[in-house]
């Protein structure tokens, strides 16, 4: 009789400046959105790279490889953390090249050589600062008030008009639509400013241009759109994170 499958275990760590992230089990389509979901939060939280030591990960299924560049597309463009993978056994090194994971996420022989591997980026300063709001519709004053205190201590005063509006948009979404308390996140790095907030349904965020009684209903999405460089949705284990960056050319 065969032995039944593992389930899928993820465990979290710090590898000096890198998050380590050990999977092992089955990963499948039932494990796929677990394991993926885990590996954006870990990048969310912008550490130097993110570490996934897969050598214990059984996959039947070799398509199911792509969980790795389906985390690494959500993060490309904010936080844009390099995730690295760890496979012990030269045949599963291959496996990762043949299915072509290797094309977009490195991968190494062992946890130390991937620390040592990833390039250092330029030196930028970076600010984050982050507050769980109450779920009620006193957090949207809240949130401007919080955005606007980190960003004058920051002396990115210019950025108060635009991070507000964009705050103000993702916690009324957040209000509307979710049963969480939002938490708000923002972001200085160098010449742009991140607004960024969790909650804790897994919908992602979309635009929805409604029309009613003839008029455009215009999104609060839309406005985000228009106003800032990039927006997006990531998924996290027990949610998601709206973001938007702003850059100089998005001060109001």
């Amino acid at each position: 009789m065969a032995s039944p499958r593992q389930p899928l275990r993820i465990e979290a760590s710090q590898l000096d400046t890198a998050a380590l992230l050990v999977a092992e089990g089955v990963l499948d389509s039932s494990t796929y959105r677990q394991l993926r979901d885990t590996v954006v939060k870990a990048a969310l939280a912008e550490p130097a790279m993110v570490i996934v030591d897969v050598s214990g990960l059984d996959v039947p299924t070799p398509s199911a490889w792509s969980v790795f560049t389906s985390a690494r597309w959500h993060v490309c463009t904010w936080p844009d953390v390099p995730i690295l993978l760890v496979r012990s056994d030269p045949v599963g090194r291959q496996t990762l090249v043949t299915n072509g994971v290797a094309r977009y996420l490195p991968v190494h022989p062992t946890r130390e050589s991937a620390l040592v591997s990833a390039p250092e980026a330029a030196p930028s300063v970076r600010r984050r600062a982050c507050a769980r709001l109450p779920a009620n519709k006193s957090s949207i004053p809240l949130a401007r008030s919080r955005a606007s205190d980190w960003l004058m201590a920051w002396t990115k005063s210019d950025f108060i008009p635009v991070a507000g509006a964009v705050a103000t948009v993702f916690v009324e979404n957040a209000l509307a639509h979710t049963d969480s308390a939002p938490t708000l996140i923002v972001e200085s790095k160098g010449d742009t400013v991140t607004v960024a907030v969790e909650d804790a349904s897994t919908l992602m965020a979309c635009r929805h241009e409604d029309r009613d009684y003839g008029v455009m209903a215009v999104s609060g999405l839309a406005i985000v759109a228009a106003v800032a460089r990039v927006w997006g949705s990531s998924p996290t284990p027990n949610g998601k994170t709206v973001w938007a960056v702003l850059g100089p050319e998005n001060v109001l």
